[in-house]
């Protein structure tokens, strides 16, 4: 009975350290579990951020574009309502107008702006240009697209289209219907030039 005792003694205390040390090495497990679904969150929450990153980077640029887009437009409001001067106007009413012949096949169209009186669209092929009158010293019909460099001279028997940007000649020697007319009565009755001298009496 004794020995029996003694060896109950014996074997309690293994049986409680037996019994904490899962409890124990259960801990180190639940630590590491945590530490791996951390691990694994972790990725996670670097890829929303870039994600964010690039999606304000572009929200920034979309913006950015937007603001330009928005600028242009109020610029070539501007200008488009700016109004023009009784001269200018008067310049303007000077204005052939409509689909005009060029040498070489070429041809301009000259069409008065709705939104903006006084204004015109040129256009051919391969440009297309926004033009205001512009009083001029000679007498001739100027309008010009300052922007982007083109004027169109509009005479009394002739007009012609340049870039002055390019520094070439879009279109040259274009008649209107009424301008036609000015050049046929040239050539039967052509005016005398400033360079000819009037006879001695």
């Amino acid at each position: 009975m004794k020995s029996f005792l003694v060896s109950a003694l014996l074997l309690a205390p293994a049986l409680v350290l037996a019994q904490a040390a899962p409890a124990k090495s259960a801990k180190p497990a639940a630590k590491a579990q945590s530490s791996k679904t951390s691990a694994k969150a972790a990725p996670k929450k670097v890829v929303v951020a870039k994600a964010a990153a690039r999606s304000n980077r572009a929200a920034a640029t979309a913006g950015t574009a937007a603001a330009a887009a928005a600028a242009a437009a109020a610029v070539a409001s501007a200008s488009t309502s700016a109004e023009l001067g009784p001269e200018e106007l008067a310049v303007a009413e000077r204005v052939h107008t409509g689909h005009i012949a060029c040498e070489l096949g070429a041809s301009v169209n000259v069409t008065p702006d709705p939104k903006a009186p006084g204004r015109f669209h040129i256009s051919g092929k391969g440009f297309a240009y926004h033009m205001t009158p512009v009083v001029s010293s000679t007498g001739a019909v100027r309008l010009e697209d300052t922007q982007r460099g083109a004027v169109w001279l509009q005479i009394a028997n002739k007009s012609m289209l340049m870039n002055q940007k390019l520094g070439q000649r879009l279109a040259d020697e274009c008649m209107s219907p009424a301008q036609v007319q000015v050049a046929e009565a040239l050539k039967t009755n052509p005016q005398p030039s400033l360079l000819d001298k009037p006879a001695d009496k």
